[in-house]
């Protein structure tokens, strides 16, 4: 019993290392992954306010959209990560599908092709300047196979995810190159926030 009350005790002293404003699982299993210790608060910024198709400029102001919501609730006590990503292939902004015939359009318009996934990326500490960078992954995707790409539909793993693109699982087999960190492609390019997270410290 006194070992567990110690655990406990020490459980409820760890601190927070910096807050993610973020609703993303992908993103949070990230952080998880390099043993970053953090807070889960997303924001309700309304992406379908931004008026343009050009995926660098979306993804600017959906990042910075969502981190002034998240600065505006939250504060910065507490160092602030927010990021956004955006797919584009063929010269088109690729969100994330609405329902499941979008998903197929925008799977479908990857298939095959050159595929960029655009990550931006804010960070912020008490009293000091925010930290900015957007980081570009460009895969060259094989042509999807028919019966993968069906089993992928049914599977709803495409939900939630930048242009349907799941990198580290369905479109894994079919990248014929890649250029960039996979960590941008899933959302969040950690090697560029660790450093940043060893000043915090």
């Amino acid at each position: 019993m006194l070992i567990y009350d110690y655990i406990s005790y020490i459980l409820k002293q760890r601190v927070v290392l910096i807050r993610l404003g973020s609703n993303s699982q992908t993103r949070a299993d990230i952080l998880k992954s390099h043993n970053i210790e953090f807070l889960q608060s997303g924001s309700d910024f309304d992406e379908d306010s931004i008026d343009t198709k050009d995926p660098y400029k979306f993804v600017k102001e959906a990042t910075l959209g969502k981190y002034n919501e998240c600065l505006k609730l939250y504060g910065d006590d507490i160092p602030l990560l927010v990021a956004d990503t955006v797919v584009t292939a063929q010269g088109e902004l690729l969100r994330k599908p609405k329902d499941e015939k979008d998903a197929i359009r925008i799977l479908n318009l990857q298939s095959g092709h050159k595929t960029s996934i655009i990550t931006c990326m804010v960070f912020k500490q008490k009293n000091k300047e925010p930290f900015f960078d957007i980081s570009t992954t460009t895969y060259h995707f094989k042509p999807f196979g028919k019966s993968d790409l069906e089993n992928y539909l049914l599977s709803k793993e495409w939900m939630g995810k930048a242009g349907g693109c799941m990198v580290e699982g369905f479109c894994k087999k079919y990248i014929k190159s890649v250029d960039g960190y996979e960590s941008c492609a899933m959302g969040l390019t950690i090697e560029k926030i660790i450093p940043l997270l060893k000043i915090a410290q």
